[in-house]
């Protein structure tokens, strides 16, 4: 255990750099990996915040992510989110290596997306609106670029100096680009009237009042990518058109979601496994718990999307994701093998 080697985020970013995770995670899928095989990650509450433990097995490897989240980190200027992955051997569950667990979630979980975008999103989706500022934000408009001809975002954030700076960054990247920032409420922010059997599933709002030129962007988009700490969903359920493709990957607990009933209820949904989603993602839950949908309203996972045994409906198109541990072993077993070619 002494030499274990360790892969740090640079390393683990330039051995599998996001457009080659899309491809592995396909082809996993393609060669028979059945997501809800993956056992479900159990969720220590912790004084601090919580630790989240990933377990997995496939292809040869087995592995295990810890992840800390920790809310009051940002104001000490630390990390929310910190973590290490451990690599073993399949066979003999001998550790192999250990790497920077936040990198890997940093790769992996935009690269799960543009895998979902690849098969679900229209072909010319070029609108794109992301809320969220930080590295999940910018890592999903650059892994959405590989996969679809994104010519405009909109980032929409709650610190303006953030959501400006991302935007300057989509800007020197050659794309049309601005911020906004929540605002005051407007009667925009009331969504149209949509049948919820439960008046207590039309929370809305997330981290605050929505601006209108937000509302505008996402009425237009092709593409919604929700990156977000929020527990409230973001924006009204109507608002995005039918054919977009809206993606949530901020919330891992039954009680915290971006997306709202009303949007839930009109799309076409894909998850990763319904087993995780059932168990973690609030998107689904609290539809479900408030009689919005039943469990069957869920169109398939992720290997059924690839498959082609997946038909998006008439509506918008969601992907709700939670993280699973097999992606992180997909991503950990490749950066492994190429370290490994590189030392011989």
């Amino acid at each position: 255990m002494t030499d274990l080697p360790y892969l740090d985020a640079a390393t683990v970013r330039r051995l599998v750099p996001v457009e080659r995770a899309v491809d592995l995670l396909e082809g996993a899928l393609r060669d028979g990996l059945d997501p809800e095989d993956t056992p479900l990650r159990p969720i220590v509450e912790l004084p601090a915040g919580q630790l989240l433990l990933m377990p997995a097995a496939a292809g040869g490897y087995a592995g295990l992510k810890a992840v800390s989240v920790t809310p009051g980190n940002p104001a000490r200027g630390l990390p929310r989110i910190q973590g290490t992955y451990l690599l073993l051997d399949g066979g003999t569950l001998a550790p192999l290596a250990a790497l920077d667990g936040v990198a890997l979630t940093d790769v992996r979980t935009p690269a799960v997306s543009a895998l979902v975008v690849r098969h679900l999103a229209e072909p010319d989706a070029r609108d794109l609106v992301v809320f969220g500022s930080g590295p999940q934000a910018w890592g999903h408009v650059a892994a959405l670029r590989r996969v679809r001809p994104i010519e405009r975002v909109t980032v929409v954030g709650r610190d303006r100096g953030r959501a400006e700076a991302l935007a300057a960054h989509c800007r020197a990247d050659g794309l049309h680009a601005e911020a906004v920032t929540a605002g005051p409420p407007t009667s925009a922010d009331t969504p149209a009237p949509t049948p919820e059997p439960n008046p207590a599933d039309t929370t809305r709002g997330g981290p605050g009042p929505v601006a209108d030129a937000a509302l505008a962007a996402v009425a237009r988009a092709d593409l919604v990518v929700c990156c977000t700490t929020a527990r409230e969903p973001l924006f009204p359920g109507h608002l995005p058109r039918d054919g977009a493709t809206v993606v949530a990957v901020g919330s891992h607990e039954p009680d915290a979601r971006e997306l709202d009933g009303a949007l839930i209820a009109r799309a076409t949904v894909v998850v990763e496994a319904r087993s995780a989603a059932l168990a973690e993602a609030g998107d689904v839950i609290v539809p479900i718990r408030h009689g919005t949908i039943t469990t069957g309203h869920l169109a398939g996972n992720l290997a059924e999307l690839i498959s082609g045994r997946l038909e998006p409906g008439p509506g918008p198109r969601v992907f709700k994701s939670t993280g699973m541990a097999w992606e992180d072993l997909v991503v950990a077993a490749t950066a492994y093998e190429a370290w490994h070619a590189g030392k011989e």
